[in-house]
């Protein structure tokens, strides 16, 4: 009953940036749900890079190549098509339904690269009457709200925290509990942004695969929009609603123009050319911390 249930809920949230459950089938033995293929894989996939490429896993019959890693544009777009699905979720949703682990690896990829909401399996429907729901705590360490860690308390506030820490996977290119460009000190990617945000030091923090291809402005701002979602206190983080209105605007002031018949993007050499300031810089956080899984494998 509890997977009929869970495939129910799935079938009601249809939405271009929710992963559409094709259909589903029950066995004595199984429960399995089928999804359509995303072939651009994840946003974790895509962020994982080697010198501005990834190899990206393939079967058999695929021709294995290098696909490039995505561009600063990109990146804020993903961010804009995952929090339009997330707000889906929580205001158009009856009743509403709280992800509960929001991270690069749930945002998949379709071919035009449009962020497509994944992995339902830890939601939860919220009754329109209530602010919040009462579980055990599952998820992943370092995407988990502090509220919901410490008294198994969940609402749409934990989701805006969890995205806030999907942001500054797409602009530090690091993991949650994997921060910093060094070898040997690894930490919490929220509290290493935190130190540099304050210290103004942002080169420092910005994915070096992006090239300095960037404007500098845009990317304060990224990252503190990033900081008011991870706010501890939940009433002190903003609303879907208003966190894609600042990511639209972002992307609006982003939009590449189109490219002049016979010459250059002059968009592109003026964003490039902050390169020397932002892709060499290596510096190492000072927190060290284990990576733990609660959600696990799925």
């Amino acid at each position: 009953m509890q997977f009929q249930t869970k495939v129910e809920m799935i079938g009601l949230a249809v939405h271009r940036n929710l992963l559409r459950l094709y259909g589903f089938c029950m066995t004595p033995d199984e429960r399995l749900l089928v999804y359509p293929y995303m072939p651009n894989g994840s946003v974790a996939d895509r962020l994982r890079v080697f010198d501005g490429f990834y190899l990206f896993p393939c079967s058999e019959a695929d021709t294995c190549r290098e696909k490039p890693s995505l561009d600063w544009n990109r990146r804020m777009r993903v961010a804009v098509g995952a929090a339009r699905g997330l707000l889906y979720l929580h205001e158009q949703c009856n009743p509403k339904i709280i992800h509960r682990d929001v991270k690069a690896a749930n945002i998949l990829l379709d071919e035009s690269f449009e962020a497509v909401v994944g992995d339902f399996g830890l939601a939860k429907l919220l009754d329109q009457r209530d602010s919040h729901v009462t579980t055990a705590v599952r998820g992943t360490v370092g995407h988990i709200a502090p509220e919901y860690l410490s008294t198994g308390q969940s609402s749409e506030k934990t989701d805006v925290f969890g995205f806030g820490i999907l942001l500054l996977e797409l602009i530090t290119g690091q993991k949650a509990l994997d921060a910093g460009n060094g070898q040997v000190q690894k930490g919490m990617i929220l509290d290493w942004v935190k130190t540099l945000f304050e210290e103004k030091r942002l080169e420092v923090l910005v994915d070096r695969d992006l090239r300095g291809c960037f404007d500098p402005v845009d990317l304060e701002m990224a990252v503190e929009l990033s900081l008011q979602c991870t706010q501890s206190l939940p009433s002190l983080r903003p609303k879907m609603s208003e966190v894609l209105k600042i990511l639209e605007g972002l992307v609006g002031h982003s939009a590449q123009p189109e490219e002049p018949q016979g010459g250059s993007n002059l968009y592109e050499e003026r964003a490039c050319s902050f390169s020397q300031n932002y892709s060499d810089v290596h510096e190492e956080p000072s927190f060290v911390i284990e990576a733990i899984e609660l959600s696990g494998p799925r």
